[in-house]
């Protein structure tokens, strides 16, 4: 199955270790096409466990969970091209892979020696899943206006409130949550704790999305956390939140790359068997267009992509406002290309459970999550009206 540009992947940003593994990637998928009919007939939270095992199996969630060798965070490039070629082969395969990576970076990066070995090897293999529990019902974007409190006892902490828009909310059986533990004002308050999924109090309500997925509200009632459960430094939280959001930003804009690449497949498949007006349908001129739109894209994405993921693995000071771009362009200009695919398809797109119909309910998410298109062209703006140096 071929899903990477050779000509994106020969470029500088990458190296032969790349190469090989976008290889490995495309062989993979291929083996594994099966994977969304095989399990179809489960729901969102069963699946995610399934696709939390399987990718564990394979080795594929050691990329997310393990720094690159000789450095201390995951590599940005495998982590992008996996996550496209994921997204390509299943919106809820990629989803398990990401939450996977976001659950664990807490304690993989900050956590104590004694937190990584409680931890990382289940989240490594599949055999526990994990959440990064921020947002909560008033507070979105904004984390460091979170209110949600732990409040220091002399055994440790206990926590009241609730948690929402939590990813594998449902299925996790660790908690990464970002409270209040008062140490500033702010972001200055804000701290990680770890909480196992079966701590008493601690309960789990679903949420239903238009893309099915686990997803949840967490309630805290009364929860007694003991004073090891602090991940890293108190008072850190936020400022680990946001190392651990600027970093899988970008990967975000693979996914969308990887369904944008999708999409143009499916219609590249539709418009040369479809026969319309006595030809194919790829002959028409508004066809073109749109595939001429489509292929474009796909291009600009993935130098936008590669550029930003490059300068996470080669030290770059300041990346925030390129993997912003990243984001920003890929998962806007996802919808547009999933809307032409509808478009070309006409009322077969429509119909519930066909690619166009399905990638158009998935694509949506991706300018919500890990910041909002809107955050996103804050911090772009706030870069380029900093005096250049």
């Amino acid at each position: 199955m071929k899903i990477f540009d050779a000509s994106i992947l020969n470029l500088p940003f990458y190296d032969a270790a790349h190469r090989t593994l976008a290889a490995d990637l495309e062989a993979w998928v291929d083996a594994h096409a099966y994977l969304p009919r095989e399990y179809a007939h489960l729901g969102p939270s069963e699946r995610g466990r399934v696709y939390a095992r399987v990718l564990g199996e394979h080795g594929w969630l050691r990329y997310a969970v393990d720094p690159a060798p000789g450095r201390t965070r995951p590599d940005v490039r495998s982590l992008c091209l996996i996550r496209e070629a994921l997204s390509y082969l299943d919106d809820l395969v990629d989803f398990a892979f990401a939450i996977q990576g976001l659950a664990a970076a807490p304690i993989a990066w900050f956590g104590s020696g004694a937190q990584q070995a409680a931890w990382l090897g289940a989240l490594r293999d599949g055999t526990a899943v994990g959440s990064l529990a921020l947002s909560e019902p008033d507070v979105g974007s904004n984390l460091a206006a979170l209110t949600v409190a732990a409040e220091r006892t002399p055994d440790g902490y206990a926590v009241n409130g609730r948690k929402t828009w939590v990813s594998n909310g449902t299925i996790a059986t660790h908690h990464a949550v970002l409270l209040r533990t008062g140490e500033g004002p702010g972001g200055l308050g804000l701290s990680f704790l770890s909480a196992p999924a079966a701590t008493p109090g601690l309960t789990a309500s679903e949420i239903e999305l238009v893309a099915p997925r686990a997803f949840a509200s967490l309630t805290f009632d009364r929860v007694a956390l003991p004073a090891d459960a602090l991940i890293g430094a108190s008072g850190a939280g936020f400022r680990y939140a946001m190392e651990i959001l600027n970093l899988y930003r970008v990967t975000v804009g693979a996914t969308a790359l990887g369904f944008a690449r999708r999409a143009l497949a499916a219609s590249l498949d539709w418009s040369r068997q479809r026969t319309v007006a006595g030809g194919k349908l790829i002959q028409q001129q508004f066809t073109v267009d749109k595939l001429a739109g489509m292929a474009t894209f796909a291009d600009a994405a993935a130098l936008l992509v590669a550029r930003s993921a490059w300068e996470f693995d080669t030290g770059a000071a300041d990346v925030a406002a390129h993997a912003s771009m990243a984001k920003l362009f890929a998962t806007d200009g996802v919808a547009q290309v999933v809307d032409d695919t509808v478009q070309l398809f006409g009322a077969a797109g429509l119909v519930a459970g066909s690619t166009p119909e399905q990638l158009y309910r998935q694509v949506r998410a991706l300018r919500i999550y890990e910041g909002t298109s809107e955050i996103q062209k804050i911090v772009i703006a706030g870069s380029v009206s900093r005096p250049r140096q």
